[in-house]
This record gives structure tokens, C-alpha cells and sequence, in this order.
């Protein structure tokens, strides 16, 4: 997938653990480790914001994107065709 999650980045910089980060953004430590692995399909916003508030951080800290690789969702060079 195109879009790479670096929040183990930031939890290394806080030197906090998943279940701490987990805990204070008010998700459970599975789905923040689906969101940390990079195997979620989609972050809302409300958690993205939270993530940000308690790192620290802008998004651009926990999300970029990685050219070269294509978006397996039916996507052709990041727009959608529909």
C-alpha cells in the first residue's frame, strides 16, 4: 500500500508504549495496532486527531506516502476514476 504509518516513530521519540498511546487516545491496543502494522483500510479523522494531540504531532508525522507502489483498491495514480 502507498500509505506507510510511522507512528512507531513517534511512540519511539515520546518513549511511550502502544498501550499508553492506546489508552489516552481512547482506542483499544488491537485496532491501534491494526492502524501501527498498516493493515487498516481507513483512520477517521476524530482519530487521527487524537493521535496528534497526544504525540505532539502533524499528521505528516504518522502518514506519508511512498511512490512507486500502486493502491490495490482500484485506483489508478491516486485518483478515483467513478
Amino acid at each position: 500500500m502507498p500509505i506507510v504509518v510511522d507512528i512507531d516513530v513517534m511512540l519511539a521519540k515520546r518513549k511511550m508504549s502502544v498501550g499508553e498511546l492506546a489508552e489516552r487516545v481512547g482506542i483499544t491496543p488491537a485496532n491501534l495496532a491494526v492502524l501501527k502494522n498498516g493493515r487498516a483500510k481507513a483512520v477517521r479523522f476524530t482519530t487521527l486527531a487524537a493521535l496528534c494531540v497526544v504525540l505532539e504531532c502533524q499528521p505528516g508525522d504518522l502518514l506519508r506516502h511512498e511512490a512507486g507502489d500502486k493502491y490495490e483498491g482500484g485506483y489508478e495514480n491516486g485518483y478515483d476514476e467513478g
